[in-house]
């Protein structure tokens, strides 16, 4: 077999998330939801404990769905015939799944309790705009997101490399959105800029983006991370 670099190993991998979202509607609300919970727990401010634990839960799910569709996925290559051990091993997977989302459920519901019934939804916003490191955390994530998703939508190049919008630019400009906003040293701010038009130049000049691709990821670093800064953060 060919041997895989790291960014093939990567790019495979994005590609097997790919298709379990693509195709099980489960493991679609498995994602979001689990997305929405850790955001939440950003908002709330969770202990480092507190948000391990909540991140190993939906790990845990996310997991189990990805061998749950594997595994019937394997099933089925080795008998499209009805067999009882094949049902039997099918029923198993989801049985994991199942244990790992109650799992889930009760550590959210231990996490989540206390918080939720001595905070209001005014307090934590006033946590957030004085949390610039929670900020970025949130926007870097959000830019990857975005990023990945746009490129799956499109079928534009792979999750990692190439294609529409140029994911190394996004982050860059996303990097350089934050250091605008955080720090009060116009050097330092004019260097970040100009590493990351730097970045951006040589996907292109690699032949891995176009400049448009470049453009369109460099706003959205810069959009994306703007409106979060904008709204939440007032230092």
């Amino acid at each position: 077999m060919k041997k895989r670099g790291l960014t093939d190993s990567l790019n495979y991998a994005i590609e097997g998330l790919k298709y379990t979202l693509k195709t099980q509607r489960n493991m679609r609300i498995h994602f979001f939801a689990g997305a929405a919970v850790l955001f939440l727990g950003v908002i709330l401010q969770l202990t480092t404990v507190e948000f391990i634990l909540l991140m190993g839960a939906v790990t845990m799910v996310i997991v189990a769905e990805m061998f749950n569709t594997a595994l019937e996925i394997a099933v089925d290559i080795f008998t499209k015939e009805f067999h009882h051990m094949a049902k039997m091993a099918k029923d198993i997977a989801a049985g994991c799944v199942f244990v790992a989302s109650v799992y889930a459920v009760i550590v959210g519901y231990l996490v989540f309790f206390k918080k939720l019934s001595i905070l209001n939804l005014s307090d934590a916003m006033l946590r957030i705009r004085q949390s610039p490191w929670h900020l970025t955390f949130i926007a870097l994530v959000l830019v990857l997101t975005l990023v990945i998703t746009t490129k799956l939508v499109l079928h534009k190049g792979t999750p990692f490399r190439g294609g529409w919008p140029s994911g190394h630019s996004a982050f860059a400009f996303s990097i350089f959105t934050i250091t605008a906003f955080l720090s009060d040293s116009v050097i330092i701010v004019s260097l970040v800029l100009v590493m990351a038009m730097l970045i951006a130049i040589s996907r292109v000049k690699k032949g891995i983006h176009t400049s448009w691709e470049a453009i369109a990821g460099s706003t959205l670093g810069i959009l994306v991370t703007l409106l979060i800064f904008q709204y939440l953060y007032r230092g």
